[in-house]
């Protein structure tokens, strides 16, 4: 029913998978209310009141029949309701995690728009062109309000919140244009925030992509805003550093300053960025100013890309001079 469809085209497996997990809750939805209200109607017809002087009808007294009955319509909707949770989880989990090999691209929703750019890149407002059979991991963050970045063909859809950073991934398995909404209210002109997203060949992509105008890749524009902040002049891969080392900081455990450990992910080096006091290194002094107000979202992305570049190395020595103390011979604000 082309003029008429039920739900959206589908463009990936697992928009597949999401459909029959949904005709399958439906499906049970529909044939246990179509049993109850029969069963209703049934019952209702044949010990309805006949006459004005008609008593009611004598209940049973329990018996085995009874109770093996209850535990019948009490076992049944448990292993279904079991076995929906199992496998919308297992579901869940699959599109929660996206494949180690997805190409990671970064987005930044705005009132009224989505700002998107590619590894090698190449930015696009309210388009994202794609490889047929690529995963594509969305890094994605907002500006202003809370938006959601939602993908009716791929059946994927995430809330990109101010102030912290979420991820969603796809692989198309057709070619095509396909739409993306924000399916959050965001403000007066919502209604315009949408896009699409262009799946091609893969030949036909890179083509694209080298018909594009040439730009730094988001790992190059962060190396360079990264010596125009002056960043190198603390973070510096030696003992005269006065901030953390950061080659092989991404991914790994860090010892704060109370002892506690944290994770350096994104949402741990943008914090470390604008607010450097939340989470102080072990063995170094909150000396490191915030960044707040002076860098954009997108400024902060590349800074944290050009960080997930810089490969595991030995970590500087200590400081051996005897004129002040450890503390003091590595200070320092915790920073990414």
């Amino acid at each position: 029913m082309p003029n008429f469809p039920l739900w959206p085209e589908r463009a990936s497996g697992v928009a597949t998978q999401v459909d029959v997990l949904f005709l399958f809750a439906l499906g049970i939805t529909v044939f246990f209310s179509t049993l109850i209200f029969c069963t209703i109607l049934y019952l209702g017809i044949k010990y309805r009141r006949r006459s004005p002087d008609a008593v009611g009808v004598a209940l049973p007294a329990h018996s085995k029949a009874t109770t093996v009955l209850e535990i019948t319509w009490s076992v049944i909707p448990l292993l279904i309701l079991t076995l929906m949770f199992v496998w919308g989880a297992k579901l869940y989990f699959a599109m929660a995690r996206p494949p180690s090999n997805a190409v990671e691209f970064t987005v930044v929703g705005k009132q009224w728009m989505w700002k998107i750019q590619h590894p090698e890149g190449r930015r696009e407002i309210n388009e994202l062109h794609v490889p047929v059979g690529t995963p594509i991991k969305l890094t994605m963050t907002s500006e202003d309000v809370i938006h959601s970045f939602f993908l009716p063909a791929f059946r994927v859809k995430t809330d990109v919140l101010p102030g912290r950073y979420s991820t969603l991934w796809f692989q198309a398995d057709k070619t095509g244009s396909w739409h993306i909404f924000c399916s959050q209210y965001c403000g007066a002109e919502h209604s315009r925030m949408v896009g699409r997203i262009v799946v091609m060949e893969p030949h036909d992509y890179e083509a694209w992509l080298a018909g594009g105008k040439a730009e730094g890749t988001p790992a190059a524009s962060g190396a360079e805003l990264f010596a125009a902040k002056a960043c190198n002049t603390c973070h510096r891969p030696d003992s005269s550093a006065r901030a953390p080392f950061l080659e092989g900081l991404f991914g790994s455990q860090v010892t704060l300053l109370d002892g506690k450990t944290a994770t350096a992910d994104e949402t741990y080096l943008r914090e470390s960025i604008l607010d450097p006091k939340a989470k102080i290194v072990d063995g170094y002094q909150p000396l490191m100013p915030t960044f707040k107000g002076q860098l954009t979202e997108e400024e902060i992305l590349h800074l944290i890309e050009y960080v997930k570049t810089l490969k595991t190395a030995a970590p500087p020595p200590k400081s051996t001079s005897s004129s002040r103390p450890e503390a003091s011979a590595r200070p320092g604000a915790q920073g990414g």
